[in-house]
This record gives C-alpha cells, structure tokens and sequence, in this order.
C-alpha cells in the first residue's frame, strides 16, 4: 500500500495500515511472542495471514525474528521502533473507548479472546496459597461454555476441559456481562446485585474481584454519548 505522500503520516499508514498488523503489536505488546500465543489473541486470523505480516513488520524494522534455542519455530520480538507504538495504540484504545464501542454486536463478544485477557489480569500476588481455580460458566454459549483459570504461584493457565481440580471460586454469567465487568463498563457488585453475575467462593476472594483480577487499561473512560450527557445535566 503506497500513498506517494512525503507526509509523515502516510508513511506511517504504509507500514501499519494494513488489516491485523496493528493487532499483531498489541499483542507483542502484551508479552506474546510465539505464533500459537498470537494466534490466541487473534483467534480469526489464518496461519498464512498471521506470517505474511509477521513478515512483513520483520521487514519494516518493527519485528526481529529469533530461533527458539533447542526447538523448532520462532519467537517474535518488538525492536525499538516497534514497542514505540505502545503510546500510539494506547490512544487508539483511549479514542475507541469514547467513540466505537456504540451498540457493540454479539459477533464482537469473543469468548476467547476475554479469557486470554483474564488470564494475562490474574495478580497471583493477591491471591492465597500455591493454587487457586476459577471456573467460568458462560450461561449464553453453546459452544466453549465452560472454562478454567488455574493459578499456581505466578503462573496462570487456561482450560477449557475440566483439569480435575477444587474449584475455589465460581463465575457464572452471560459473556457481555463479564466482558463488561472486565471493561470497567459495570462493578462486579452492579453485576451481581441485577442477578446477571452468580459469584460462589469464599468472601476474601469475591468481595475483592477486582484486586486480583486487574481491570482493562481503559477501565473509567466513558463513551462520548455519556459526557456528552453528563455536559447537558449540567447545564454546560
């Protein structure tokens, strides 16, 4: 994709503007590195698109490419041009906050990719002990219905088969109500008080959700219709 423009900013839209590369650094961002933690984060890209922008973002500069010592495959790493993006999709997450999240369909409610976020937000710092389970009944799925996080000392993992293990707290719910408790959009209290969040384990752990399950960056900014209406309350 080239504009022919000297500008600064279509030579920036000739590197990132194509579709998924600028998910790709959010997810480098976020700490993936290997092609199949990627591929959870973008759970809709093919394996022959997720490598030719790999590809591409290791021709730009973005990427460097390394050999996984002793095994097959490769890890994937942000050079320095590449983690300076963190800034620029920090506003784009601040921008999309406020202006595209607007009636958000039901395709957009990602089951997989909500988890993959919990389990990068679990502080196991905040947590008792060297294990802790946490079970997720989604009560609107089919398919992918049930899940499991387990917490053992800093490491957490995702299940999505049972691991036969005590289960220490329950989350049962529908997927927008958890995405939106994740999203700051609703307190876990809120949830619960309007009967759309089941919360069973111990009150040191479900009295205090929030401290061990770290809410989205973005939590607390409102959408533009809700300044826009707390400005006319006020008479502004």
């Amino acid at each position: 994709m080239q504009y022919g423009q000297f500008c600064p900013i279509s030579k920036a839209a000739e590197v990132l503007g194509d579709k998924w590369t600028l998910l790709i650094v959010r997810e480098l961002l976020m700490g993936a590195s290997r092609f199949n933690t990627l591929q959870r984060g973008l759970c809709s890209i093919s394996p022959t698109m997720l490598t030719k922008r790999l590809n591409e973002l290791c021709s730009c500069g973005l990427v460097l490419k390394k050999k996984i010592p002793g095994q097959k495959g490769y890890e994937y790493f942000l050079t320095p041009a590449g983690q300076e993006l963190y800034p620029v999709l920090e506003t784009m997450g601040v921008w999309g906050m406020r202006w595209a999240r607007e009636g958000m369909p039901q395709s957009d409610l990602d089951v997989e990719l909500l988890m993959l976020y919990l389990e990068r937000s679990v502080d196991t710092e905040k947590l008792v002990g060297t294990e802790t389970v946490i079970r997720f009944q989604f009560t609107d799925l089919v398919d992918l219905k049930n899940w499991w996080l387990v917490v053992k000392n800093d490491h957490v993992d995702t299940c999505i088969h049972d691991p036969g293990k005590e289960v220490d707290v329950y989350f049962t719910t529908d997927l927008r109500t958890m995405i939106q408790a994740w999203m700051g959009d609703i307190s876990y209290k809120q949830a619960i008080a309007e009967k759309r969040l089941t919360l069973v384990g111990p009150p040191a752990l479900t009295k205090n959700v929030s401290q061990w399950i770290r809410p989205s960056v973005f939590v607390g900014i409102p959408p533009a219709a809700d300044i826009h209406t707390n400005m006319m309350g006020a008479g502004i």
